[in-house]
């Protein structure tokens, strides 16, 4: 990978945590700042079918906000109908998912790029790609850092705890993390966010409150500080 991008792995404490948001969010904040900003969705399941072919809903969305010319594909390479877990998904239309292929597309797309460049994973941090492989190990290979979204509702802290005790353990990097409110209804929102700030050393990049009507991840952007992402 080119050395002159500075590329992190997002992931999330569950599925809807908010991983899209924040990719999103942060893109568009680095193209405020005239940066040449790229996203890449390397496994979608859940797929819309198109004139076009697949298309996954978050990969659209970062094609939105992002500034590098890619296509749907070199964003997506991974596209599945079934809205279930990715390897199933791909049981189910008799495909096989493969770490080594999605590590070599990832690098194929960063070659030669210098700027910002987010991978978005899928679902939480130890999802299986097939018996042997899990897609936690695509940062690991890359040598990124990871971004965790933490998705803040009841239950959050051991979901964010235990994350990052995963991404640890894996001998990855926490660059920093997002506070995103999906449950407007949370109890003692400002005391679990309080107590996640304690606990986990790496930069608090933004807290996202509940968010309404169109352009919401214009809105996220002014929540989010990409600037100690880009040093």
């Amino acid at each position: 990978m080119n050395q002159d991008a500075k590329a992190y792995f997002i992931a999330g404490t569950d599925t809807d945590a908010g991983k899209t948001l924040v990719a999103a969010g942060l893109l568009a904040a680095a193209v405020k700042r005239g940066i040449n900003c790229l996203g890449i969705k390397p496994v979608a399941a859940g797929c819309d079918v198109t004139e076009a072919g697949l298309r996954n809903d978050d990969a659209l969305k970062l094609l939105e906000q992002m500034n590098v010319p890619l296509s749907y594909e070199q964003v997506n390479p991974v596209a599945l109908q079934p809205p279930v877990a990715p390897h199933l998904a791909a049981r189910q239309c008799g495909l096989s998912l493969r770490l080594p292929a999605l590590v070599d597309h990832c690098r194929t797309v960063l070659a030669g790029f210098e700027g910002f460049a987010l991978i978005e994973g899928a679902g939480g941090w130890r999802l299986p790609l097939n018996e042997d492989e899990y897609l936690s190990e695509l940062p690991r290979q890359l040598g990124i850092p990871v971004i965790l979204v933490v998705g803040m509702k009841l239950g959050c802290l051991n979901h964010a705890l235990l994350t990052l005790e995963a991404i640890e353990r894996d001998g990855l990097v926490l660059a920093g993390w997002v506070a995103n409110a999906i449950d407007p209804g949370m109890q003692l929102f400002d005391e679990n966010l309080e107590t996640l700030k304690q606990k986990i050393s790496a930069p608090l990049l933004g807290v996202i409150p509940p968010l309404a009507g169109e352009g919401k991840e214009q809105q996220a952007a002014g929540f989010l500080a990409v600037a100690p992402l880009l040093s």
